[in-house]
This record gives C-alpha cells, sequence and structure tokens, in this order.
C-alpha cells in the first residue's frame, strides 16, 4: 500500500519514514508531488492544521495521506508559541530564527518556571475514512542551546528524565520518548489494526 506524508521537510520525513516503512508500506512525501503547492494551514488547533493537510493531498492524489502538526507549549508564555511554533520568528523564517526569539523571550525566566510541552497531532484521510492520534512530551526550555542533531527548537528543549536536550541524543532515543514518535506509533498500531479489517474503514471519523 502507498500512503503520502504530507511534508517537504527533509528533517520530518527522515523521523517518520523508519517508523512507518517497517509495516510494508511504501512511503511517499510531497517531493513526489510537484504539483501539489504550499497548502495553507489556518486552523486554530494542531488537529485541525493536521487534518486540512491531509484532506488535501488525499483530494488531488487519491492516496491514503498522513499529515501531522506539531506545537511547542510554553508555561511561562502562556502556551505560546504553539501551534505557530514553526513560524514563531515570522514566514520564512529559519530554525535558529525561531529558537533565538524562544531565548530572548525567556532570557529573565528562572529554571523553576521553564516547563514546556512539545505535543503532536497526526491525521490520516482515505477518501471519508478520517482518524486523528496524538503524542506528547515533557521537558524544559533550555537557557542555552546543546547538542548538534535534531532540527526545531531540538537544541533548547531538554528532557530531565534523558539529561539531554533532543538535539543530544541519538535517532533512536529522541524517537523513542518524542511527541511525534509517539504519535506515530499510535497512529500504526491503529493502521494496522485498521487495514486488517478494511470493511470498517470507509466511513469512519474518529479522533482520540
Amino acid at each position: 500500500m502507498k500512503i503520502i506524508i504530507a511534508t517537504h521537510n527533509a528533517d520530518k520525513r527522515k523521523e517518520l519514514v523508519p517508523l512507518l516503512e517497517p509495516q510494508g508500506w511504501e512511503i511517499l512525501t510531497l517531493n513526489d508531488f510537484p504539483q501539489i503547492g504550499e497548502i495553507v494551514e489556518d486552523g486554530s488547533t494542531l488537529e485541525a492544521n493536521a487534518l486540512i493537510k491531509a484532506r488535501t493531498v488525499n483530494q488531488i492524489t487519491g492516496l491514503p495521506t498522513l499529515a501531522d502538526d506539531t506545537g511547542l507549549e510554553v508555561d511561562a508564555l502562556n502556551g505560546a508559541p504553539g501551534i505557530y511554533a514553526a513560524r514563531y520568528a515570522g514566514e520564512n523564517c529559519s530554525y535558529q530564527d525561531n529558537v533565538d526569539k524562544l531565548l530572548r523571550e525567556m532570557k529573565d525566566v528562572p529554571d523553576i518556571d521553564r516547563k514546556a510541552r512539545f505535543r503532536t497531532v497526526i491525521a490520516f484521510v482515505e477518501n471519508s475514512s478520517e482518524h486523528t492520534r496524538d503524542g506528547f512530551v515533557d521537558g524544559v526550555i533550555s537557557k542555552i542551546p546543546k547538542g548538534v542533531g535534531g532540527f526545531g527548537y531540538d537544541p533548547v528543549f531538554y528532557v530531565p528524565d534523558m539529561n539531554k536536550t533532543f538535539a543530544q541524543m541519538t535517532t533512536t532515543e529522541k524517537a523513542n520518548i518524542s511527541h511525534r514518535g509517539k504519535a506515530v506509533r499510535n497512529m500504526v498500531l491503529f493502521l494496522s489494526q485498521l487495514y486488517a479489517n478494511p470493511q470498517n474503514s470507509s466511513t469512519q471519523k474518529e479522533t482520540a
């Protein structure tokens, strides 16, 4: 079975494909469909944005589609940047721009108040069948970037249980505990059950 991951992001693809390929699915991305331009994510929640992307790509290609949206919720910033995590420093900003803005806004926040959470919602759409699953991980925003791996806010997202930022972890370590890894594994488990009973998939809409 072919499944599309609705992203052009090479870093995201690198995280998602190893979690999906063991199922025997052929994994495609938006790089395989150059006719699909930028998809406007104008939803007010992670779930809404994930579904917008998955629905759009499924409608254009007719293929089962997975799409995710991720937010970073920082307690000291009243949950910001939230759904705007990828463009926190403005449109067309870099990963570094976002990290720099976050650290500037938290420069006077003491260690005890630097708690944060990463949350991912992943949506699956195949015609009228729609399903979502999520995953989250709690951490702390470090005062300085640490590590050279990962992407996005990984150098400043410190996980106390691991005594490392995401950027200091190996790919396997991060996948085992990350928000995106948890969301994908929840979805893979669901889809493996769904396709074991394909008669149940034709008209469902489900959120979990």
